[in-house]
């Protein structure tokens, strides 16, 4: 269990002492916001009369050059005006990347602008803003076909192998929270079925690349017409379609999914093209998503999010791939 109360103190006292090198005081009131992969935290600039959101990296997740090519990206992304998003804030010295001393261990921190708004509400009118999402999703894809990566770009690989496969970054869903025998069957069935659809599926030019990876309603901002698109953490090289998947993470068994998809794709469509075969890959994305979340779940247990889930979400996952496996168990996309 990564996030301890020890930990947090730990992290809290470090992001504290190296608070002036944006020019704020040690002292300002600092808030902790979330526990995800990384720990995220309001502060008050009172001299200043500003917010300042930082993020203080999780443990052995990113390496330093991970984190700034997604900056890179972040920084491209704002320059062409493609998505709005908050952008870096440098330190005094001009620097986007910050670490300070944890121990032996050199933690990574990043500031970054508040901005307004809040998480769209699945009570209200989600068809709309999912519309929109649609429209930003094709944009980043845009320029993440046209856009001349820098020397030195690293991002982590979302494939197969490293989504549920041997390779997995976040873990083994095998050990999810409340996983049955009758529940392992169906998981590794699905597993299988996956593994040779994605494999047919392919990973040409056409359907992988660039991908935020996470635009889930948590990691989207509204304010009145506005939408904030923000944590690029998890960006990296996976399918384009992957993004929609991502974008209904922990609400995949709602039953207005599939309005969101049709609000989705007609957005996608405005921009930019989305061929039928893309479309009918998208299930197969959401059942690997899904699959993938409840292992994270079960790697990231001290996380709210992981507690509120729980094994309520181990046995939604296995009754969603069972389905799927009568839908779609003989279909290979390719």
């Amino acid at each position: 269990m990564v996030y301890n109360e020890h930990f947090l103190k730990q992290l809290e006292g470090g992001l504290r002492a190296a608070l002036p090198a944006w020019g704020v005081a040690e002292t300002a009131p600092l808030a902790l916001l979330t526990i995800s992969e990384n720990a995220t935290y309001l502060v008050e600039d009172e001299a200043a009369g500003r917010k300042v959101i930082f993020r203080v990296h999780r443990p052995e997740y990113h390496s330093e050059a991970e984190i700034r090519s997604e900056l890179a990206w972040i920084g491209s992304l704002s320059a062409a005006g493609v998505v709005v998003t908050p952008r870096p804030i440098p330190t005094l010295d001009g620097h986007e990347l910050m670490s300070f001393s944890d121990g032996e261990t050199q933690r990574y921190a990043v500031a970054f602008e508040y901005m307004s708004g809040k998480e769209p509400d699945t009570s209200t009118d989600l068809v709309k803003w999912y519309r929109t999402l649609g429209e930003i999703t094709a944009r980043l894809h845009l320029h993440s076909r046209q856009w001349e990566r820098p020397e030195g770009f690293a991002r982590k690989l979302w494939s197969f192998d490293t989504i549920i496969g041997p390779k997995a970054h976040w873990g083994d869903w095998r050990h999810a929270p409340g996983l049955d025998a009758r529940g392992l069957e169906i998981l590794e069935r699905t597993t299988e079925l996956l593994s040779a659809q994605t494999a047919a599926y392919g990973y040409g030019e056409d359907r992988f690349g660039l991908v935020h990876c996470d635009m889930r309603t948590a990691n989207l901002l509204v304010d009145r017409d506005r939408m904030a698109v923000i944590d690029f953490d998890d960006c990296g090289l996976s399918w384009f379609a992957y993004d929609f998947a991502a974008s209904i993470s922990f609400m995949e068994h709602e039953t207005f999914i599939p309005e969101l998809m049709a609000a989705w794709l007609q957005g996608y469509r405005a921009v930019a093209p989305l061929g039928e075969e893309h479309a009918r890959a998208l299930p197969m994305f959401m059942m690997l998503r899904r699959m993938q979340l409840t292992a994270w779940i079960a790697s990231h247990a001290e996380t709210p999010t992981a507690q509120a889930m729980g094994e309520d979400y181990t046995r939604g996952t296995v009754e969603l791939a069972a389905r799927y496996l009568s839908t779609h168990g003989m279909e290979v996309l390719a």
